[in-house]
């Protein structure tokens, strides 16, 4: 279980809970490279079954067929609406679009939507509203947590956004959904080892898109163990120390920044089966500690 919750998220997720009243539609913000594990468990409760859009960030950095398969399952739940946006993406017209398909205009009433704009820290959030709104107005950065601040937003005469600050839950349970959220910097670099977080990529890749980690380090052949091929890049990049000696501090920041940038080719870390089979192990783990508790009380 990996914790890392800033006094300031707590504090945002008391606002959030103060301000749900005034709004009809929760407008999230995921990672499309992994649509579950950035998805706030703790706004779904929150929300009280508003209408929600799942805006589908980074889109142009992640694998499209397995996107495709991430919309089409988060649409069967028949209040989510999905759209996914990239840097070259007008998304305000789509976006107004599903608000009002969810809001429909009604007689008699204003025809302002009230908009809450959530999302978990770093999946682009700031930087699409700057986008939406056409001028700077969230501070944006490379950094998780930068938001800190509610502010509300006119967009236009008919929508405006309330941004909150990037809310993380208090535990994460799924293993890989920590290292998933280190991976692409959801997570501060301090919350797990590099070199763990750079593992699990290098697994991943080899499971998974073992041609494209093959091609952009120009591997002849791909081993059998994450160690190794980590060792084949830290030759092939020179993150090497004195002895000739893998330096795999280095090595973990250079493949961590190459996925984040998008250099190793679109990825999604997860689909939902992947997920479905990870929640079975996490159940398990949750009833195993709730059984240790009971057996410590009697």
């Amino acid at each position: 279980m990996i914790q890392w919750y800033p006094g300031h998220m707590h504090k945002a997720s008391k606002e959030f809970k103060k301000i749900l009243p005034q709004i009809g539609l929760v407008v999230e913000v995921l990672d499309a490279r992994l649509p579950y594990s950035s998805e706030n468990p703790m706004l779904v409760k929150l929300r009280r079954g508003k209408p929600c859009i799942k805006i589908l960030n980074k889109s142009d950095l992640a694998d499209q067929d397995r996107l495709r398969v991430w919309q089409n399952f988060l649409e069967l739940d028949s209040q989510v609406k999905t759209l996914t946006c990239s840097l070259e993406d007008n998304v305000i017209s789509g976006l107004m679009d599903l608000a009002r398909s969810l809001i429909p205009r009604r007689n008699n009433r204003s025809s302002m939507i009230y908009a809450m704009i959530a999302g978990i820290p770093n999946v682009g959030k700031s930087t699409l509203i700057n986008r939406i709104a056409g001028r700077a107005i969230a501070k944006t950065g490379n950094e998780a947590a930068m938001t800190r601040m509610q502010q509300r937003i006119e967009i236009s005469s008919e929508l405006t956004l309330i941004d909150t600050p990037g809310m993380l839950w208090p535990n994460i349970e799924n293993e890989n959904s920590g290292y998933r959220l280190a991976a692409t910097g959801a997570i501060r670099d301090t919350a797990l080892d590099l070199q763990a977080v750079a593992c699990f990529i290098a697994e991943f890749f080899l499971n998974d898109y073992p041609h494209q980690i093959q091609q952009r380090y120009s591997l002849e052949n791909l081993p059998q163990t994450e160690i190794e091929l980590l060792e084949l890049i830290a030759r092939r990049r020179g993150c090497i120390v004195s002895g000739g000696k893998v330096d795999f501090e280095k090595v973990a920041r250079l493949l961590i920044a190459e996925l984040r940038s998008g250099e190793l080719g679109p990825v999604c870390f997860e689909t939902p089966e992947v997920i479905s089979q990870e929640m079975i192990q996490v159940d398990i783990i949750r009833q195993q500690k709730a059984d240790m508790k009971a057996s410590r009380k009697n």
